[in-house]
């Protein structure tokens, strides 16, 4: 017959795991979680802990199955805090444990991810169209295998023509300016398309700019002709550095048509006018506040196309 083989009641075996750890009151505390339910549940997208942890205790050592002993979690944790309150305080702040091949594999999807959406938001300046995935990846590339300031450094240095004072400029310069290192897993997919997308505009290892954005702004006719409040003072302010005795100031309408790059169409219906235009995203939180701030309910924004693009040859 078999013998049996006596293990420590605090010991609990499992395999195929992901950790979480959290170090806590000189002592370090790990749950044991399903693989790929982590990112889940701080995303959201799952919300029943039944699905994400794969035993309901917490752990000194997962890999040697030795449970924390209550004592610990006590000292650590208050002697007054529930068992689950403990587990979620790990699950929220600790810091998840991966296998390489799972690393590797969240890796090159935050990695796809962001190249999607930078692929999707940037054009070419001239002729408006998109780059290809391929392309955006290889700037991109380019810009964290060189780096921004080492790269002009070299430039200067090769070209023969770089002074002390000029390096010293070019080093402030690039302190700056937006740097892009490469894709992390610490950081959403979006926000990291953000930082991608700035350094590629400040660098320009390929001429890009932001998409434009395709708005529709409409506001009530019998006060396109007043003064717009928000630019007196600064025109004012202009008039007085120029030495202009005049203080002329631009109407609700003017200012307006200033946020908007190219006007596709305008058209007065009734008691409300509508101008269909293309914006540059920078300028679109400004126009929103302008519309609120001046028009008082009787305007409105509204986008149309986040990116305008042109795809194709």
């Amino acid at each position: 017959m078999p013998q049996n083989i006596n293990q420590p009641s605090n010991q609990i075996r499992l395999t195929n795991v992901s950790l979480v750890r959290l170090k806590k009151g000189k002592k370090r505390f790990e749950i044991a979680c399903y693989k790929n339910k982590v990112l889940e549940y701080r995303s959201g997208v799952e919300t029943d802990l039944d699905n994400v942890l794969q035993i309901p205790s917490v752990f000194l050592s997962v890999s040697k199955g030795q449970t924390a002993p209550s004592q610990d979690l006590a000292r650590a944790f208050g002697p007054k805090t529930a068992l689950n309150d403990i587990i979620m305080e790990i699950l929220n702040k600790g810091e998840m444990q991966v296998g390489e091949k799972e690393r590797h594999a969240q890796l090159e999807r935050v990695h796809n991810e962001v190249i999607d959406i930078v692929a999707g938001k940037l054009v070419d300046p001239k002729s408006k169209r998109v780059y290809t995935t391929g392309m955006i990846e290889k700037a991109l590339d380019q810009l964290s295998s060189h780096g921004g300031a080492a790269h002009k450094a070299d430039e200067g240095k090769a070209s023969g023509t770089a002074t002390p004072t000029n390096v010293e400029a070019s080093k402030d310069k690039a302190k700056e300016m937006p740097i892009w290192t490469g894709v992390v897993t610490t950081k959403s997919a979006k926000s990291q398309a953000l930082e991608a997308m700035k350094a590629l505009i400040a660098w320009q290892p390929i001429p890009v700019s932001r998409a434009r954005m395709r708005l529709r702004v409409t506001c009530a006719t019998n006060i396109l002709k007043q003064a717009a409040k928000g630019s007196v003072k600064k025109e004012v302010e202009e008039e007085d550095a120029n030495g202009e005795g005049e203080k002329s100031t631009g109407t609700i309408k003017d200012r307006i048509l200033s946020y908007v790059e190219q006007v596709e169409s305008q058209d007065t219906v009734g008691h409300e006018w509508e101008v269909i235009g293309f914006v540059e995203p920078g300028a679109f939180k400004g126009l929103g506040e302008f519309m609120n701030g001046e028009t008082k309910g009787r305007g409105r924004v509204e986008v149309l196309e986040m990116a305008v693009t042109h795809e194709g040859e």
